[in-house]
């Protein structure tokens, strides 16, 4: 019996305070949900081992860095060594699509060229979404793969984190 070899690769999650960054890291590593909000300070670490084939694994290992609009330079320093990134927008307030600019011109700028993927969070509130079909089709043409998801009913959680790997490996 073969030893399965296991690629790992760092990812970062951005994106504006309260958008669900850590409700989709948890979705996604631990398969939970809370209705509590509680603030990232700084960055929390999580791992999940996926396999791709039976040889092969990937240690997707996440970074949920505590949602801003702007970075410090200490902020910029938790990007380093990412091969992918993960954009994470709340459907309900187009704020925080506008800050995904100013986050990715910063992420071009300190990381170079990189796996992304924006995450639209909260479909489960779609009919309070402030967030057009227009707009996530925008970001799409720009080279985005983007996904309407709830962290809360785990639609397309998944979809979202196998399509950033699937474009790592």
């Amino acid at each position: 019996m073969s030893k399965k070899t296991i690629i790992t690769k760092k990812i970062c999650l951005l994106g504006s305070f309260s958008v669900g960054k850590t409700s989709l890291v948890a979705r996604f590593v631990r398969h939970t949900f809370s209705e509590k909000y509680l603030t990232t300070v700084g960055v929390k670490i999580d791992s999940k081992l996926i396999d791709i084939s039976e040889e092969m694994a990937l240690k997707l290992v996440v970074w949920d860095i505590a949602g801003a609009d702007e970075f410090s330079g200490t902020d910029v320093n938790y990007l380093r060594g990412s091969a992918g990134i993960f954009y994470v927008v709340d459907g309900t307030r187009k704020e925080t699509l506008d800050a995904i600019t100013e986050l990715k011109q910063i992420v071009d700028d300190n990381v170079g060229e990189c796996a992304m993927v924006c995450a639209f969070n909260k479909a489960d509130l779609e009919t309070k979404w402030e967030v057009s079909s227009e707009d996530i089709d925008n970001l799409t043409s720009s080279g985005i793969s983007s996904f309407k998801t709830s962290a809360k009913t785990g639609e397309n959680v998944e979809a979202a984190f196998t399509k950033l790997s699937s474009i790592l490996i």
